[in-house]
């Protein structure tokens, strides 16, 4: 026979027994842990970024052997990595849907098949495959990464960021060892068994249940895609800014060693102007992390200045004076490119270590991929405009301008958003009213992990 229920008399309000700590959790009583295995899954984010975009930086090396067997134009070959890069970047919330919906682990995984398989495959029709799985592993990464971290999260970003630059220095001499020795059909099968390591990296991934996560993943398509985060006043100020910016963030990636070449310089010459862009731009995401992680600048006020020193440093790239001959190392230039690059690079881990305080940490996975998707909208609109200001003026000169405008258009948006965001951690529970005269208050319930989702434990009482 169960022992009757016990009642308190205080205020002449009766109040049932709440059950004691080991039965229920409260939502304050946890949160990020900044620190664990949440440094496991910045160093398996730090690979994922490696092997998606530092891989799709260093395939141009391939070009010019397939132009010669497919007998193909450079402009024909040039559009693998385009359509690569754009089918990554659209797609991107088609991962942060699935992710929400299965989770981030399994998503990953697959993804990291279907790039591999991508890359053995036949290698021109075949690169927009390898980056629909690219496209399944980024934002999903980095969306369970801001799980684990709240005080130091923007760092945390910024080092994951950090893999595109490595990977880039370490996989393009690797690549032209593979090229010089088995020629582009070997160089390609030994890329896809090293892309083939995105899968273990995503089995790291894993799942981290917070105090406020939705009671059940989304049921609809839309709901899964995160297009009603558009409703919100912040997030699509951030939108708009965000895709002025990338109209012109991508135009370097494609057009920084012409304009050296441009200017003057030799090749070897060119390809330091690129290389000290992108150690500076490495460099800064870490310091940059540290920094905002600080809190002595609001987010959103350091993504406006940084946004705006970008686009600054695009247009002394641009007006450079012309350094001649084939022997100059272009000192003007090459400290042009240092400035662009560390503006960049600390641009690059505000962007998303502002969305938890913009969506919540709950929609930071499908912010990600609309975020993903918005910059690639102006990376495909963004260097063809270029190239065709280059046609028509016969340097870069115009094409840098017109970028760095887009980015501090974008920027000057970005003062539109909220001097300080809201807590970017797990959400609170809502206040239980005060009970009527004579009515019972619930208990608390504990929140479970289960296969199926988190589920509640029976009411308990004392």
């Amino acid at each position: 026979m169960p022992a009757p229920q016990r009642k308190h008399r205080r205020g002449g309000f009766s109040h049932r027994c709440f059950p004691t700590p080991q039965t229920a959790m409260t939502p304050e009583a946890a949160g990020p842990p900044d620190r664990g295995w949440g440094w496991v899954v910045a160093a398996a984010a730090f690979a994922i970024n490696g092997l998606s975009y530092g891989l799709l930086r260093s395939l141009g090396l391939a070009f010019p052997d397939l132009a010669e067997h497919f007998d193909r134009s450079a402009q024909d070959t040039a559009w693998i990595s385009a359509l690569a890069l754009a089918v990554q970047q659209a797609a991107s919330p088609v991962g942060s849907a699935l992710s929400t919906r299965w989770g981030a682990r399994p998503v990953v995984m697959v993804g990291g098949v279907i790039a591999s398989l991508g890359l053995l495959l036949a290698p021109i029709p075949s690169h927009s495959f390898a980056g629909s799985g690219w496209a399944l592993v980024f934002a999903p990464a980095l969306g369970t990464l801001s799980l684990y971290f709240s005080r130091r999260r923007v760092l945390a970003v910024g080092l994951a960021l950090t893999g595109n630059g490595a990977s880039s220095l370490l996989l393009a001499p690797a690549l032209q060892l593979l090229l010089d020795t088995f020629g582009w059909r070997g160089a390609l099968l030994l890329l896809g068994a090293i892309t083939l390591h995105l899968t273990p990296c995503g089995a790291l991934l894993l799942p981290l249940a917070l105090p406020g996560d939705p009671p059940a993943p989304p049921r609809s398509p839309l709901a899964a895609l995160g297009l009603g985060l558009f409703t919100r006043r912040a997030f699509s100020i951030f939108a708009l800014g965000t895709a002025l910016v990338g109209g012109g963030y991508f135009v370097p990636y494609v057009h920084l060693a012409p304009h050296a070449l441009d200017r003057g310089l030799g090749g070897y010459g060119a390809a330091l102007v690129v290389a000290v862009a992108a150690m500076g731009d490495a460099g800064a995401r870490l310091v940059c992390g540290w920094l905002a992680d600080q809190g002595w600048v609001p987010l959103p006020r350091l993504l406006a200045v940084f946004g705006a020193l970008t686009g600054l440093g695009l247009w002394v790239v641009g007006l450079v004076p012309v350094v001649g001959g084939e022997e100059s190392w272009g000192g003007p230039l090459l400290a042009a490119a240092v400035v662009y690059g560390l503006s960049a690079g600390s641009y690059a881990p505000l962007v998303f270590g502002v969305l938890p305080g913009l969506v919540g940490i709950e929609g930071v996975v499908q912010a990600t991929g609309l975020v993903m998707m918005l910059m690639s909208l102006g990376g495909l609109l963004g260097p063809p405009l270029s190239g065709f200001l280059r046609d028509e003026t016969g340097d870069f000169t115009a094409s840098f301008l017109v970028s760095g405008s887009l980015i501090l258009s974008g920027s000057f948006i970005y003062v539109g958003l909220p001097r300080a965001l809201p807590s970017c951690g797990p959400a609170s529970p809502p206040a239980t009213p005060p009970p009527e005269r004579g009515e019972l208050l619930p208990a608390p319930q504990a929140v479970l992990l289960s296969p199926g989702g988190p589920r509640s434990t029976l009411d308990t009482t004392c």
